[in-house]
């Protein structure tokens, strides 16, 4: 299985390549050892890192607030924080893409 993430003592280091402005926001593939994620948002004022926020908090079963951007607020490569709780329903959703 391809690693997208990496533990740091009780967070998930999450890391993505967002494409913003696609029409509808989901997942798409593990490339490079990043989630690929197509975001249905424009990349001004923050719209699509909040949109990223909402989007694995409902998918992983968290709240948004303990959803952080910890780098690439302006770049398609990003790490996003996540509890340890949300462990469980990330390995399944990877093992998804796994080929």
């Amino acid at each position: 299985m391809e690693r997208c993430f990496s533990i740091n003592g009780n967070a998930i280091h999450l890391y993505i390549r967002a494409a913003p402005g696609s029409s509808k926001t989901e997942i798409k593939a593990i490339q490079e050892g990043r989630l690929k994620i197509r975001i249905a948002a424009a990349p001004e004022d923050n719209k699509a890192n909040e949109e990223l926020r909402s989007f694995l908090a409902k998918t992983l079963g968290c709240a948004k607030k303990d959803v952080a951007l910890c780098s690439g607020e302006k770049s398609r490569l990003k790490t996003l924080i996540l509890p340890l709780s949300a462990k469980e329903k990330l390995e399944e959703l990877i093992a998804c893409f796994d080929l």
